[in-house]
């Protein structure tokens, strides 16, 4: 468990699946993410995140609000994937979050924490993040996280045609300074 001053990172509960698939049936959040996810690929999500909390000791946590425990989103580090891609062996530093909680500072500061875990208890020498051009919103905090533009390591997701609007990714990195 990862605590900020308004957030607590844990492990995925049973409890989180519900408001999890509300958050994922979100058009909005889900705009630049391929478009709202059934219940059965949200509990596949899930099922993945807790294996790799399982084998790695890390992944995309569930992030809730420590003044309630009101489940946000997630937000964490977990080994990139994307086989053929230069990001799959890349250390992915990603996050979620649902739409009344956007414009808070919380996708910031659940990132800030994850990094900080990442270099503290990986050997990685960088953590990447990845989007589409046009989701703004996420490379401009990869941007105030201090991730630098990464164009050698941008990709077309395999998930899509190459002519497809969510085909092409650009990828930011933070490199180890220490």
């Amino acid at each position: 468990m990862i605590e900020t001053e308004r957030l607590i990172l844990r492990g995925w509960r049973d409890a989180d699946i519900a408001p999890f698939a509300a958050m994922c049936a979100d058009p909005e959040v889900m705009a630049h993410l391929g478009g709202p996810q059934s219940l059965a690929e949200v509990e596949a999500a899930v099922a993945r995140q807790r294996d790799f909390k399982e084998r790695l000791g890390h992944c995309f946590w569930a992030i809730a609000r420590r003044e309630d425990g009101a489940f946000l989103g997630f937000c964490g580090i977990k080994p990139g994937g994307h086989p053929g891609t230069p990001v799959s062996d890349e250390l992915e530093i990603g996050w979620r979050l649902r739409r009344d909680a956007w414009g808070r500072g919380y996708a910031r500061e659940a990132a800030e924490a994850a990094l900080a875990w990442g270099w503290a208890h990986t050997d990685r020498p960088r953590i990447a993040a990845w989007t589409i051009p046009p989701n703004r919103a996420s490379w401009t905090l990869m941007e105030r996280l201090g991730m630098a533009r990464r164009p050698d390591l941008d990709f077309a997701h395999p998930s899509f045609p190459a002519d497809h609007p969510l085909s092409a990714h650009i990828v930011y990195a933070a490199e180890r300074t220490c």
